[in-house]
């Protein structure tokens, strides 16, 4: 039986000097007596929450190479897929929340005039989530289109304090026109409010909190709280002690979670801050002093940031940018040395092709710890996993070709019941990404929407077709 002392509304939020702290689902904000799924705060929580995370320069499965080799997608189309031996392998504890899509093309990042010509790496972020090509532009005069994430955000975002975010890991925050005729910005982020309206990516992990938690605060605020050098919740404390007499043993023990979950990523930062702050030789020297120089760490944090963000309801919607076009960075992690985009133009030799692929297999190596994250964290009579949908894709396939047929794509989470889940899904050859995500933005509650970018219909993510035609080995 749930017992509580008080009743609380969905968006309590525990408030202190330039600090607003939401708080996770308890069960004292559930009316007594009723169903969860009949309650206001069950109708709130049941908006699925969306991660959309771009990988750029495509994948080694997607070479005439990689498709024999089944360096990508899985051999078996269905259930009974076989992940060893993929870059997808470390999302096999996870291969009933996840649902891979195969043999999907992105028309609109390939050059549709002559001076477009190898201007793919300038123009691809910009159509991943739009499926609208860019015009060609270095001015501010961009135009592309809307982004699936902005879609969701328009109609649904506004139920909550921050209708949605935008992160990214490396710099997006280049001026003027790139290379090719393009302007940065079409490289610079996958978040559009509009055709004309690209929006700004936080790269620094204290921002991103800072936003999360300070709801309302001024910069000013924010900086005064930071160099008191004190917790956002020994501002609340009193607010705390108060709320936790007020509620039941479950809820305290939830709140607790919480909040320790809270002070861990608080912690985590201000250690970064700290090494960066030291006068240690940084790997990225101009970069702000909270983003650490380990990848994993970075994308961990941020991770951790919108699972807390998810669990308080503070946002649905995060895009989320892993990498940047042309980038030279290197993952040593994976066991290969050379730079991302030096190792993507592997010039169709097998030995640098199944090098690249363990970089594919390090990016997605990454996914797994926000899963787990959301599968662990109560949702009404679920889990934020349960209610998620985390989209994992590139507008790129073989980059050293520059070629936009059989993309990587795969979905997890299960949005809200309405996603299988545990499928391997192959499209009919020429399926336009735009399908799938168009069946996404349904799932999302987006069925006015007939068209998404390019797309022809629907393409069923929750049953497998009929066969396709047998894929020759390489795709024009």
């Amino acid at each position: 039986m749930r017992i509580t002392k008080k009743h609380l509304s969905r968006r309590t939020v525990l408030k202190g000097m330039g600090v607003s702290v939401a708080l996770p689902l308890l069960d004292a904000m559930l009316p007594a007596g009723k169903a969860y799924a009949t309650t206001a705060a069950g109708a709130s929580s049941s908006r699925v929450r969306l991660v959309a995370m771009e990988m750029v320069h495509g994948a080694a499965g997607s070479t005439a190479i990689g498709v024999k080799k089944h360096l990508w997608a899985p051999e078996k189309v269905g259930a009974d897929f076989d992940l060893s031996g993929t870059s997808l392998s470390p999302l096999e504890p996870f291969r009933n929340d996840v649902t891979i899509v195969s043999n999907i093309d992105v028309r609109n990042a390939e050059a549709f005039t002559l001076p477009e010509i190898g201007g793919d790496h300038f123009r691809s972020s910009a159509v991943f989530l739009t499926q609208s090509h860019p015009k060609q532009t270095e001015g501010n005069d961009v135009f592309s289109g809307t982004s699936l994430d902005q879609l969701y955000a328009k109609k649904f975002g506004q139920e909550t304090p921050i209708p949605s975010m935008q992160l990214s890991i490396e710099n997006v925050d280049q001026a003027g026109g790139c290379t090719y005729g393009y302007s940065c910005i079409y490289t610079d982020t996958i978040s559009w409010a509009s055709p004309t309206q690209p929006l700004p990516m936080v790269r620094d992990p204290r921002v991103v909190f800072d936003q999360l938690f300070g709801v309302g605060a001024t910069p000013e605020e924010r900086a005064a709280n930071r160099r008191t050098d004190k917790s956002i919740l020994d501002w609340v404390t009193t607010q705390i002690t108060s709320l936790r007499r007020e509620i039941g043993a479950t809820d305290r023990a939830k709140l607790n979670d919480y909040l320790e979950n809270i002070r861990e990523i608080e912690r985590r930062i201000q250690r970064i801050e700290a090494r960066n702050a030291s006068g240690e030789l940084r790997q990225f020297p101009d970069a702000p002093i909270g983003v650490p120089d380990s990848f994993e760490e970075h994308v961990h944090v941020m991770m951790d940031l919108m699972a807390v963000a998810f669990a308080a309801d503070t946002t649905r919607v995060f895009s989320f940018k892993l990498g940047r076009d042309a980038s030279g960075r290197s993952y040593p992690e994976s066991g290969v040395n050379t730079g991302f985009h030096n190792a993507s133009h592997h010039g169709e030799r097998e030995d640098r092709i199944l090098e690249f692929a363990k970089i594919n297999k390090y990016h997605v190596s990454m996914v797994p710890y926000l899963l787990e994250k959301l599968k662990n964290t109560p949702d009404g009579d679920g889990n934020l996993l349960d209610n998620s949908l985390v989209i994992y894709g590139s507008p790129m396939a073989d980059s050293n070709i520059h070629n936009h047929k059989r993309v990587p794509l795969f979905v997890a989470g299960h949005a809200g019941g309405r996603l299988k889940g545990g499928l391997h899904v192959k499209a009919a050859d020429g399926t336009p990404m735009a399908n799938p995500m168009l069946t996404m933005l349904h799932m999302l509650g987006r069925d006015d929407m007939e068209k998404f970018g390019d797309s022809t219909g629907e393409l069923d993510l929750n049953n497998v077709a009929p066969a396709p035609t047998t894929e020759s080995p390489a795709k024009g």
